[in-house]
């Protein structure tokens, strides 16, 4: 718009002008002492003198008149606005999100005149923020409140420098932390050189009990005991003296496992338990660390903590029953006694009941061996078993089935390999260990149980790409050497693999018989090698020709798979964006290279609740082409509630790779509960800004528009010799009259 207005001249120094002005002001005074000397005429002489001021003045400014176009440009103020998941809790009948909204728009009015760009923090660099209907519940799904992270990014950001911040939160930020010094908020705030104001949110903290933290004191190892500290919390007015934590395992194949108990005592709201728990099996496991609420609590979701331990193995604890001293059976005994990584307990069981051996009991052994104690107290601390060449009734030890079959499904190995008195010739057929095999068992009238004729095994298409064979591969390619007969097998169950297959047998449904099949029951895994001829890989023509090293690659690879070592894996999993209750989840599967020229596969990933409630989701997607070095898939997973759940992906056809993950309601931003204006003061204060509540920020200075003029003229009032005769006539006149007063 044009404007109009008067100036002094450009070319005077502004403490020239400054000091005119003093020196006329001192020259009044001066004026009005005079006046007290006067005879007479004090109005004229009163009047001459300010008017010779004035001129003089005038004589030394030099008054210009300036005719501009001006605008008036907004100061920017970025605007940052907590937008973790904490703003999702509720505070007296509305949540924590409505009330940053609320100052937001009030913000927008009170900032008119400003330049508002709205971000939210969350994990990571800010980002736009939308405000409005249908915009606020997305708005509230960060797992984290970095402060201090959004801060750094504006602080490099290319963009223009902000004039002002303002951060709107309920204090409860991840950075800077609680325990923060002024110092640390200074740092944090000195980069931008702006003052940074703040808007709490909330005042009060809601009734509400809670498990804040979860701590262990160094890694999870399989049959280690692990120390675990537990930080509990109470507020808003809550009685909380003592409150009873557990600790259970969440598992597939049943309720939860007690693992500890404790009894919290908590003092001034605060309280800590330290707990030992002990995991059984390797392998991602998920453990609920729970209280019991006290009356009155307003948010039971943060009552229980999720966590996900990576459980590693110190050894592989390995348990191998044989029948007899075959071949077979003392080179995988010397095998597994020749790898440090194992801890192998192996036994045989040379005579049955029956069996009249012509001497006491005494006389046989002086201390009888554990077997019973084995299958029924210390079966869940070993990681693998393997029953070799072994027939379980006549050994009285088919009682023990069962219990071998429940250890399999909640997250046990076992490894059956054939022999004269394994599998259907083993009676295993109609026994609960068939059901967990990934083969079926043929018990039937006229079924053969082994087949005597040499044969060449045939790796399947499956077993070509199946990383558990890469070593065995690696060792002798192609060739597998001649073995001494086989097994009868079924076909392959639901889930399960075949590696190996006989050249000539089939099942019953046509297909090539298995001789080495894998598959995945409940939370463990299985492995069905029907043959006795796996030793012939060290002490065969071929074995000579590999120097032995193919019988140790092909076990090595049983194993590993078995204990989900993750060279074996054909896919790592993992979450990109963690998981919260009721919120999309990313999981990203790290695969191996395909083959070229094999025919492309797809994807599939299945996702189960670990207490089976609710249908599984099944998602897939195209495996990248061959030719990439390190191909990844992601996939979205709809929300889903708390809790702990199995992800399960396979490759086309092949062996499945498993993840257990756990969701939580809330997880660490609901785990505190209680806001924290403090903290937002102690940041005001150091950045030099001004704090406000929500519903008042009338007290909220922001700065004001910079106003820029376009097409400027400068025009002198009246020339400088005629300010300069105009302040000498002025001083005349002030002279004669002050002559005609009386005064010198």
């Amino acid at each position: 718009m044009p404007t109009t207005h008067l100036a002094p001249s450009a070319d005077l120094p502004s403490w020239a002008g400054v000091l005119a002005v003093l020196l006329v002001l001192v020259s009044l005074g001066l004026l009005v002492v005079e006046m007290r000397r006067r005879e007479r005429g004090g109005v004229a002489i009163l009047a001459s003198g300010m008017l010779a001021l004035l001129a003089l003045l005038a004589a030394v400014l030099r008054p210009v008149r300036i005719a501009a176009r001006e605008s008036v440009v907004g100061a920017r103020v970025v605007v940052l606005a907590d937008a973790s998941r904490s703003m999702a809790l509720k505070d007296g009948g509305r949540t924590r999100r409505e009330a940053r909204d609320k100052a937001l728009e009030s913000l927008g009015k009170l900032g008119k005149d400003a330049r508002l760009l709205v971000l939210g923090f969350g994990d990571g660099p800010p980002q736009p923020l939308a405000v409005g209907d249908g915009a606020s519940d997305a708005n509230a799904r960060a797992p984290r409140s970095d402060l201090a992270a959004a801060l750094r990014a504006l602080a490099i950001a290319p963009d223009e420098r902000p004039a002002a911040i303002v951060v709107v939160s309920d204090g409860r930020l991840d950075d800077p932390p609680e325990d923060a010094s002024p110092s640390t908020f200074k740092a944090l705030t000195d980069a931008m050189h702006v003052p940074v104001h703040v808007v709490a949110t909330t005042r009060e903290a809601p009734a509400d009990a809670s498990v804040r933290r979860v701590a262990a004191a160094g890694a999870a190892v399989a049959h280690v005991p692990l120390p675990l500290r537990v930080e509990i919390g109470c507020a808003g007015g809550l009685s909380c003296d003592e409150l009873t934590v557990t600790a259970r395992e969440l598992r597939e194949d049943g309720p939860p496992a007690l693992l500890a108990t404790g009894l919290a005592h908590l003092k001034d709201g605060k309280g800590t338990l330290d707990l030992t728990v002990t995991l059984e099996r390797a392998g991602s496991r998920i453990l609920e660390i729970a209280i019991t609420p006290p009356g009155g609590d307003t948010i039971p979701e943060n009552d229980r903590r999720l966590v996900t331990f990576n459980v590693a193995r110190e050894r592989v604890r390995v348990l191998h029953v044989a029948g007899r001293p075959t071949n077979d059976t003392r080179a995988l005994r010397q095998w597994l006694k020749s790898d440090a990584s194992v801890d192998v307990v192996a036994f045989f069981i040379l005579r049955t009941p029956a069996d009249n051996p012509q001497a006491t009991q005494e006389d046989l052994a002086l201390i009888p061996f554990p077997v019973d104690e084995l299958f029924s107290e210390h079966l869940p601390s070993f990681d693998a078993v393997v029953l070799q060449d072994f027939d379980a009734q006549p050994y009285g030890l088919e009682k023990h089935l069962p219990a071998l079959a429940r250890y399999v499904k909640s997250g046990g190995g076992l490894i059956m390999v054939g022999g004269p008195n394994s599998f259907v010739a083993g009676g295993y057929a109609g026994t609960a260990i068939a059901d967990v095999l990934p083969v079926g068992l043929d018990a039937s009238p006229g079924s053969t149980a082994a087949d005597t004729a040499p044969f060449l095994p045939q790796t399947s298409e499956q077993g070509r790409a199946a990383p558990l064979l890469g070593p065995l591969r690696g060792v002798v390619g192609d060739e597998l050497p001649l073995m001494p007969g086989a097994n009868v097998l079924g076909d392959v169950r639901t889930g399960g693999v075949v590696l190996w297959t006989h050249p000539t047998r089939t099942t019953k449904s046509g297909a090539p018989m298995p001789v080495l099949a894998i598959g995945d029951i409940g939370d463990g895994r299985t492995i069905a090698m029907g043959t006795d001829g796996g030793w012939l890989l060290e002490f065969s023509a071929l074995g000579a020709r590999t120097s032995g090293r193919g019988h140790g690659a092909l076990w090595d690879g049983l194993l590993g798979w078995l204990m989900r070592d993750p060279r074996f894996e054909p896919a790592q999993l993992e979450l990109a964006t963690g998981c919260t209750g009721g919120l999309p989840t990313t999981v990203r599967a790290h695969l191996l290279p395909a083959s070229p020229g094999g025919k492309p596969d797809m994807v599939t990933l299945d996702i189960a609740r670990l207490d089976k409630r609710g249908a599984p989701l099944h998602l897939t997607a195209p495996r990248p082409a061959a030719g990439a070095t390190a191909p990844t898939v992601e996939l979205v997973v709809p929300p889903l509630e708390a809790g702990g759940f199995a992800a399960r992906m396979r490759v086309g056809s092949g062996p499945a790779t498993r993840r257990d993950f756990a969701c939580e309601a809330g997880g660490d931003e609901w785990a505190d509960s209680r806001p924290d204006p403090d903290r937002l003061r102690a940041l005001a204060t150091a950045a030099g800004g001004t704090f406000a509540w929500a519903d008042d920020l009338t007290t909220l200075p922001l700065p004001k528009p910079t106003v820029v003029s376009a097409e400027r003229h400068v025009v002198p009032v009246a020339p400088p010799w005629l300010w300069t005769l105009l302040a000498a006539l002025a001083f005349g006149a002030h002279w004669f009259t002050r002559r005609r007063s009386g005064l010198v």
